[in-house]
């Protein structure tokens, strides 16, 4: 994950490159742009769907089991 500051200088290149392109250029990266988002949404949904299976066959976990899960593997870390 990128820090603040790395996103900023990132974007701030990207938009001096916006603005010197051309506008069947600017057409084609907004398209690509949006293909990306409906591509991350589609996974995002599917995680969710999956998600919701597998807590239908296998239940639910408490999250006092999972901190202990955590903490037990901490330890075998360590």
């Amino acid at each position: 994950m990128k820090t603040d500051n790395e996103r900023k200088q990132i974007i701030d290149a990207i938009n001096v490159l916006l603005n010197q392109a051309y506008d069947s250029t600017l057409d084609e990266i907004f398209g690509l742009l949006k293909k990306i988002e409906d591509e991350e949404d589609e996974d995002d949904l599917k995680a969710y769907d999956e998600a919701k299976e597998d807590i239908r066959k296998n239940g639910i976990v408490s999250w006092e089991e999972v901190k202990k899960e955590l903490s037990g593997m901490k330890k075998d870390v360590a």
